[in-house]
């Protein structure tokens, strides 16, 4: 336990109740703890782990990468193999007019670029942002995320940003000349993976170019194929003028990256010059990850099977504690009431070789968001889990 020990001794942080558990290696969906135990994970380092754990083809391209070059100089100076092959793929992958992609280190601090890169365009300062919506935890996008809890302590934040109703039509027209950006999670997170209405989307980005202010759609948890479309905006007939991404599309790896137009990227290049600037986005050794991650999603055929997978998670998981199920393809959310009784499921599940974990706003919920490449016989696996949980055994 001296492992343990350290880590609640040296390293910081974020609650007064981490598991501490120890992790001796992972592979495909499972965990391997220093207790000689395996674990089925349903929740993929919280959506990251796309393609699971220590997938050949990622760790093949870690590895060439590693052998040719690591970092060699900040961002957007150099042409780079694996960088540039990547945003090539994304802009091939994404409908007009997504076309440059600014790589950066995480989804926070895309998200932070695109707001700059909003006000930049614009010329305008008012941001519109969504109640109960979770953008990231740098002090701009806590600036922008919608739970007052999580945001009073660090205040003042940024300045002219307003929070509207998801779903909510009659609040659009908040949204006027004097507004930047409206900035939105195609799929709200934290809140308990709530999916928009089918014509709410079209409304938000019609009534976004009726007054000039751009749409950007968070992407950071939905995208790269756990809808069962590359980006979850796809199924809403939609294209935001900035898309923002993280997370899975590294496959493991700390990465994020906003998208646009040729035209409205280009600002940050002047006016001032380095608008926006980062050391590491754009690292070689990441860009080779996301590189062989989004090549695997576009050619496994992995997103045909999200729709069967989904469906057989909300077959299997039907019991009288379970209130209802949100979300969407393999980003779900099970309502079990209460906070601490679902705190304490996922615990007994955890005691039975099955990780879970819950939303961050809405505690009553449990996350299920696996790899894209889980089984149909580790569905399985894990739904009997959680059921002889929830029926006491």
């Amino acid at each position: 336990m001296e492992m343990q020990k350290d880590f609640f001794s040296y390293q910081a942080q974020t609650t007064a109740f981490a598991a501490g558990f120890e992790v001796e290696r992972a592979e495909g969906s499972y965990i391997y703890g220093k207790d000689g135990r395996r674990y089925l994970d349903f929740v993929a380092g919280v959506s990251a782990n796309t393609l699971g754990h220590s997938h050949p083809k990622i760790v093949e391209a870690i590895k060439e990468q590693a052998e040719k070059y690591l970092h060699v100089m900040v961002y957007g100076e150099y042409a780079q193999e694996k960088p540039v092959a990547l945003c090539r793929l994304l802009a091939e992958a994404t409908p007009d007019p997504l076309e440059v992609t600014y790589l950066v280190n995480s989804g926070a601090e895309a998200i932070d670029g695109s707001l700059k890169l909003a006000k930049r365009y614009t010329g305008r300062e008012e941001i519109i942002s969504f109640k109960n919506s979770y953008h990231g935890n740098t002090h701009g996008a806590l600036s922008v995320s919608g739970n007052e809890f999580h945001k009073r302590e660090f205040r003042p934040l940024l300045p002219m940003v307003s929070f509207i109703g998801f779903n909510d039509e009659n609040d659009l027209d908040q949204i006027t000349e004097k507004t930047a950006c409206v900035l939105m999670e195609t799929i709200q997170g934290a809140a308990g993976f709530l999916v928009p209405d089918k014509d709410y989307l079209v409304k938000l980005k019609k009534r976004c170019g009726e007054v000039g202010a751009l749409l950007i759609l968070d992407e950071i948890q939905p995208g790269f194929g756990r809808t069962g479309k590359l980006f979850s905006f796809e199924h809403f007939d939609i294209v935001p003028d900035i898309l923002v991404m993280g997370k899975g599309m590294g496959g493991g790896v700390p990465v994020g990256a906003f998208m646009s137009s040729r035209e409205i990227m280009k600002t940050l290049s002047h006016s001032p010059k380095l608008g926006h600037i980062t050391t590491f986005g754009g690292n070689p050794l990441i860009a080779a990850s996301s590189l062989a991650t989004l090549q695997e999603v576009l050619e496994s055929g992995l997103m045909d099977e999200i729709d069967e997978k989904e469906q057989l998670y909300r077959t299997l998981l039907v019991h009288p504690k379970i209130k209802n199920i949100n979300g969407k393809g393999l980003m779900l959310a099970v309502n079990l009431g209460s906070p601490e009784y679902t705190l304490d499921v996922a615990k007994r599940c955890m005691d039975k070789g099955l990780i879970l974990f819950w939303q961050l706003y809405r505690n009553e919920y449990l996350r299920i968001s696996p790899p894209l490449t889980i089984s149909k016989e580790e569905i399985g696996e894990g739904c009997k889990i959680i059921i002889e949980v929830l029926n006491g055994n």
